[in-house]
């Protein structure tokens, strides 16, 4: 795909079949972040590759990767599942070897990868996909009631009620036990 400009798109779904023919790729790790079963519907997808020359005129393979899919994740604030779409816009520059990609990736805004004879976007896309998961999944506004209270009131009483302990310090500071 890299020896010249072009665009794939298509959409996965948990049946494991794609818009293209040789796509197997299952997204299992994706698929088990759900919080209910089958909850992956589809992933539509954009591959765009396209070769780009650097500032010395090398000539570099470039990848876009886009992806987006909705899933349905555990609500941190009430424990029900939460439909979280996810979204990825991912660019990747293509380097001889792991040596060169290791060394420029640090240096360079882009994701720099070696260039391998068969690169596996459909791993590489599950892999972006994961990242952009949140960490703390939430409803912008909770479908059940969850209390927010930290603290039983009676607790506040409980302890304004109890003598302090310094009080007696106090009183000998004063001169009143004397």
């Amino acid at each position: 795909m890299a020896q010249e400009t072009g665009l794939l798109t298509g959409e996965w779904k948990p049946s494991g079949k794609s818009l293209v023919a040789d796509s197997t790729a299952p997204m299992d790790r994706l698929v088990a972040e759900s919080c209910v079963p089958n909850g992956v519907q589809s992933v539509k997808w954009r591959l765009f590759a396209e070769l780009r020359s650097d500032v010395a005129g090398q000539v570099q393979p470039w990848l876009n990767i886009q992806a987006s899919t909705i899933i349905p994740l555990v609500c941190q604030r009430c424990l029900l599942p939460v439909d979280t779409p996810i979204e990825v816009d991912r660019w990747f520059r293509f380097v001889a070897d792991e040596e060169t990609a290791e060394a420029e990736d640090d240096l360079s805004e882009e994701d720099v990868l070696a260039l391998e004879s068969r690169t596996d976007v459909w791993n590489l896309m599950e892999d972006e996909l994961l990242m952009a998961l949140p960490l703390v999944p939430m409803h912008s506004e909770c479908p059940v009631h969850v209390p927010t209270v930290v603290m039983d009131p009676d607790f506040s009483a409980a302890e304004e009620a109890k003598p302090n302990p310094f009080a007696v310090l106090q009183r000998l500071n004063k001169g009143d036990l004397l």
